[in-house]
């Protein structure tokens, strides 16, 4: 593929192959952050939530067995070195995309996977994310957040597993393993709310492209002498960058994250198609769409904040163990019911 292709070109594949698995999850398998936390707090079913957690569980135990098996370096992953924002930067970022991903009603994954399936209020979602995401990542917003939010390089890698290393005197893969095998053991086990046999397969289906985003990134950049950050999906700043390569392809390069967000919108269409569910969509209500815009924008700075969205931290962070991934996914579910109850409720007291 690299002789063919080109190392560009090769991470884009590879993003695209992950991306177009994450697409058909989110549309055949109806697999999603938002529905999931939904779900559980105002549908009293856990199994899409549980569901989430297969997803979690495999793609720890798939990456770290990968790590385990020589093919990939975890110690690279970019979610554990320089630029990793600090624990109250994962923590307010978690807080203010959770708030954000409740009042657009998706993430950036689910967006795009709805503009997939041709609703046009997604696509001012993801236009409004991909923009705030990058003033936040590099634009007037990004000196005063790396000025606060952003650690210098540490040391040693900053992985769960690597601190554990130092604690336990087991090797770091080890520990992967059997952490990853702990969160499927909670998923599964349990008889109450367990999540169908479609729905677990789907689960481990995105673990394992959570997975292949990381061996895959090795493989080219390890075969090709490229020097590349080492990540998987992830779905902000990356929109961010899809947008910016869309206008100026001609003097760019393509990425994985470029692949990973074509590859969502093309799994998501064929899920769609393949449901005969596709459809064109507007917004015919002005609060609404102000409303979504206002949640998108929130989405782009939180996720630059706490290094990822819900996906990026969530599952891909959180697949190699980062210090920070706890702390952002419980952010991010904290603030989408804040903002979940505000949309359901309003801000009243409880009865």
């Amino acid at each position: 593929m690299l002789d063919i292709l080109g190392v560009d070109w090769s991470l884009f594949a590879v993003g695209a192959g992950g991306g177009i698995v994450l697409g058909l999850a989110a549309r055949l398998g109806r697999f999603c952050t938002l529905g999931a936390i939904e779900d559980l707090h105002y549908g009293g079913n856990a199994a899409r939530m549980r569901m989430w957690a297969v997803a979690l569980g495999m793609a720890i135990l798939a990456t770290f067995a990968a790590a385990a098996a020589g093919l990939l370096e975890i110690d690279a992953v970019a979610y554990l070195g320089a630029g990793t924002p600090t624990l109250i930067g994962a923590a307010l970022g978690g807080l203010i995309f959770g708030y954000g991903m409740a009042l657009a009603g998706n993430c950036g994954f689910g967006a795009l996977a709805r503009l997939g399936g041709g609703d046009l209020r997604a696509l001012m979602i993801v236009l409004v994310l991909g923009v705030a995401a990058y003033a936040t990542l590099s634009g007037p917003l990004a000196r005063l957040r790396v000025m606060l939010f952003v650690t210098d390089p540490p040391a040693v890698p900053l992985g769960l597993a690597q601190r554990a290393d130092g604690l336990l005197g087991l090797p770091a893969e080890v520990i992967g393993l059997l952490a990853g095998l702990v969160v499927l053991a909670v998923a599964l086990l349990p008889p109450r709310d367990r999540p169908n046999p479609a729905q677990t397969a789907w689960g481990m289906v995105v673990g394992l492209a959570i997975a292949s985003g990381f061996v895959g990134s090795q493989a080219v950049i390890t075969h090709g002498l490229a020097a590349a950050p080492l990540a998987s999906h992830s779905f902000a700043a990356p929109v961010g960058e899809s947008l910016l390569y869309l206008m100026t392809a001609s003097g760019s390069r393509p990425s994985f994250a470029v692949g990973s967000v074509a590859g969502v919108l093309a799994g998501s269409l064929a899920g769609c198609l393949r449901r005969r569910r596709f459809r064109w969509e507007a917004c015919e209500d002005p609060r609404e769409l102000r409303r979504q815009i206002a949640g998108a924008a929130l989405m782009g700075m939180g996720a630059v904040l706490a290094g990822g969205c819900s996906v990026g931290q969530g599952l891909s962070a959180f697949a190699a163990l980062a210090v920070t991934a706890p702390v952002v996914l419980l952010s991010i579910w904290i603030g989408a019911v804040i903002g979940l109850r505000q949309l359901v409720l309003g801000f009243r007291p409880a009865d």
